[in-house]
Parts: C-alpha cells; structure tokens; sequence
C-alpha cells in the first residue's frame, strides 16, 4: 500500500508541473521598460497589429467553432460511458462472456469480447460521429469531402482501431489475470509502450492508408527545409508532401519515423497556403518536436498520469462491482470491460486539463526552438493566423488553461514579435517593421472578401 502510495504521489506531482509549468511558460512579460535595451518596435502593438488583418466575420466564425469544441470534449466520452453501462443494465457483458466461455481462450474471449462491445458502441454513437465529423466541419468549411469520402475513410479508421485494440485490450487482460492486485502498475507500463510504439508507427505504417505521399519537387523552398532540418541534427535527406488537401482545408506538417525511416512530410495545403517564410516556421517548430525528444519527455509525463488513473480505476472498478453486481466475477472478467473502460472514460475525462496543459508545454517549448532555427517571426505570424480557422485566437486565461493543447494564437504571435523586436535590436536580422506588410490579410478573408465583390 505504501509503494501505491508513493506511486500515486509522483503522479500527483507530474500533474501539478503540468498544471503550472506551461501556466508559466504561457504568461505574457510586459514589454514596456528594458531598461537599457531599446526596441524597434512595441511587441504588444505589432500583436494588435497581425490579429487585426481578421475581419469581424473571421473572428466570429473561429470562436464559434472553438468554443463548439468544449461541450463535445464533454459530451463525446459521456455518450460512451451511457452505452457502457448500458451493456451492463442490460446483461449482454455476462451474457456474452458465458458464452464465449465455452467456445474460446481466455486471451481471445477477450479481444473477441472488445470487439463486440466496440462495434455495438459505434453503431451506437454513429450519429454523433456523423455530426461531430461531417455536418459541422462542412458548416464550417473545414471539409472538403462528400458523404462517400468521408464514410469510407471513417470504416476505414473504423477497421484499423478494431484490430490495433482488440489485440492491445486482449494484452492488457492477460496482465490482469497475471499480475492481481497490482495489475495497474504493470498495465501503465504496457500501455505507454504500446502507445510509443503507434507513434512512432503510425505516420509511417498508418498515415499512408489515408494519403498518398510524394517526394516534394526540387526547389528552393525544399532546399531550405532540408537545410534547417540537418542544421538541427534531423536525419532526413528528403521532404515528403501529402495529399490532404482532398480531406479538408487545414495545414500541417509532421517530422516523424520509425527507426531508420525518419523523415519531413507536410500538407500540399501548407505549401498553396503559406508563404516560403511561414512554411519555414512550420516545419522549424516541427524540427524542435523530434530534435528536443518530446516523444520521451511526453511519454514519461503521460506514464505518471496513466498510472494514477489506472489506480484510481481498480479502486472504483472493485467499489462499483462488489458482490458481483452485473454479474462481473472480478476485475479480469471480461464482463467487467465495459465498467472498467467507462470508468477509465471518466476519469480521463477528468483529466483533460491536465493531457491539454502536458501538451500546451511541449508545444511551447517547440515554438521557442522553431522561432530561433527558421528565423521566420512573421512566417510564424502568418502560421497561427491561418490556424485561427479553426483555433480561436483570443481566449481568457481560464479558457486557455482548460481547453488549449496548444498555445493559443495571441500568445505564439506575442512570442514572434517578442523574438523580432529583441533580435533587431541584437542586430542580427535586418531591421523590419512591427506587425504584417501593409494591406496583408490571411487567405481566407481574402477569398471571402473577393467572392463577395463578385
């Protein structure tokens, strides 16, 4: 109980870094005295000054969107929590694990059991997903495929997460029954290495299914990648683009690899959207990801906070479930899968604030080495602009520290026109106004404000 404890506390203590660590990391400093250091220009008016090429109707629309989110953060898990317990009311976990007693072995009874209960709850939650991931992100104009499109690629992901999970739940079982009482220890492990394992897997093995890759064409502009990439010690020889723009609108980037099969990929959207100088940025803060190790230091951060959820999920699994309620044996019966996954559900739900300010802190840390790799302040401008699409730009505070798994797009321009101002007057980049070129607008108020006067 002791060594539970003291596991328990550091995971206690993982989460209140990744409570405060990116709280500060994300606090503006004032720039209006630097003593001796005189600046060519005021960072908090160059920051007015890029958020202030988005017109009111830009500016309507991606706080709507964003702010649509919080409420489907919420109630998407609920909706597969109802189902769980649903299963349980209605006697089909039991009445499935009794029959699949006599006809298979425990490791497949379970992955075969997952599956039931996987399947039953998508169809279940089906109209959710349609609405979440179809209606809406064509309301928005973030979706540019029909049903057909969509759908495919939905049983597609469908598919891919049936099999992956069902193998992985079946593991997991087989480290309950071994492990008993301790079970949760030794689950958190293999879950982060299975997890680990897909994300250093998944760009390469997974991604493909859903688009197709492409060496870029020579040039320029994948010159200067491929140059900022091994300057900061990527081992890439080429720069891969993907068809996204078949999807939706968004832009991305990725550096991403299995082994020795590291390599840069980005969205043609990133190169017909972006300017040379705000792909640069991109794919400098993409750079910082892979070169400062965050797949480590967010595994290890994540593996503290798996643990203390796993733990606080025995306990009410047990409280939940004693005399076997629902029929559910123990912990290892199969039966109790739903209880246990809407549990863990939960208090991964609870959690979000949490995964989001672990994330917010890398994503952080990653601008920072993008912005002084690329050297592109104003690219790096352009880039969170064009996120404000889908991202909203100006949250409160507490907005942010709830809901943000990403700096928010006031704070990444601050930090930009922070870097420019300073480096000028370091006197190692030219001297250059404060804020966007006169008349520059973000693409997408442009092509609005252009269909409207046609």
């Amino acid at each position: 109980m002791q060594r539970s404890m003291r596991l328990l506390g550091w995971s206690a203590f993982a989460a209140l870094t990744a409570f405060v660590g990116p709280a500060l990391a994300d606090a503006p400093a004032s720039h209006a005295a630097h003593g001796a250091v005189a600046l060519a220009f005021d960072p908090d008016q160059a920051t007015r000054a890029w958020l202030n090429t988005m017109d009111a109707a830009a500016v309507h629309r991606s706080n709507s969107y964003f702010e649509g989110g919080y409420w489907i953060q919420i109630v998407g898990p609920l909706i597969s929590i109802a189902i769980g317990f649903a299963i349980l009311q209605l006697g089909w976990a039991k009445n499935l694990r009794a029959w699949l007693e006599r006809n298979l072995k425990v490791y497949f009874l379970v992955a075969v059991g997952f599956a039931f209960f996987y399947t039953l709850a998508s169809i279940v939650s089906f109209p959710w997903d349609y609405w979440v991931g179809f209606v809406r992100e064509h309301d928005y104009g973030l979706s540019r495929q029909n049903f057909g499109q969509w759908f495919t690629e939905y049983m597609e992901s469908f598919a891919i997460n049936l099999v992956i999970a069902s193998l992985a739940i079946g593991l997991l079982y087989l480290i309950i029954a071994a492990a008993k009482k301790n079970w949760w220890v030794w689950g958190a492990g293999a879950t982060i290495v299975f997890a680990a394992f897909m994300v250093m897997a998944a760009p390469v093995l997974i991604a493909p299914i859903f688009n197709t890759y492409t060496p870029m064409q020579d040039g320029p502009l994948k010159a200067s990648v491929l140059q900022l990439a091994q300057a900061s010690g990527v081992p890439a020889d080429n720069v891969y683009v993907f068809d996204v723009s078949r999807q939706s609108n968004r832009a991305t980037a990725n550096v991403s690899g299995l082994g020795g099969t590291t390599r840069i990929s980005m969205a043609d959207n990133l190169i017909t959207r972006e300017s040379p100088a705000g792909v640069r940025a991109v794919l400098g803060h993409e750079i910082g990801h892979y070169v400062l190790d965050h797949s480590v230091s967010i595994m290890v951060m994540l593996t503290l906070l798996i643990l203390g959820v796993y733990a606080l999920a025995n306990w009410l699994f047990n409280k939940l479930s004693a005399g076997e309620r629902w029929g559910i044996r123990s912990i290892s019966d199969p039966a109790g899968m739903p209880l246990l996954f809407a549990i863990i559900s939960f208090l991964l739900l609870l959690a979000t604030p949490i995964q989001n300010n672990i994330t917010r802190f890398h994503e952080h840390q990653a601008d920072i080495f993008g912005l002084n790799a690329a050297r592109e302040p104003d690219g790096f401008a352009e880039s969170a602009l064009l996120l404000s699409e889908y991202r909203k730009m100006e949250p409160s505070p507490l907005e942010e520290w709830l809901f943000y798994d990403h700096p928010s797009g006031y704070q990444r321009i601050h930090m930009a026109m922070v870097w420019k101002a300073h480096h000028m007057a370091l006197g190692d980049i030219a001297p250059g106004p404060g804020g966007p070129p006169p008349g520059w607008r973000p693409d997408f108020v442009v092509m609005r404000q252009q269909s409207q006067s046609h």
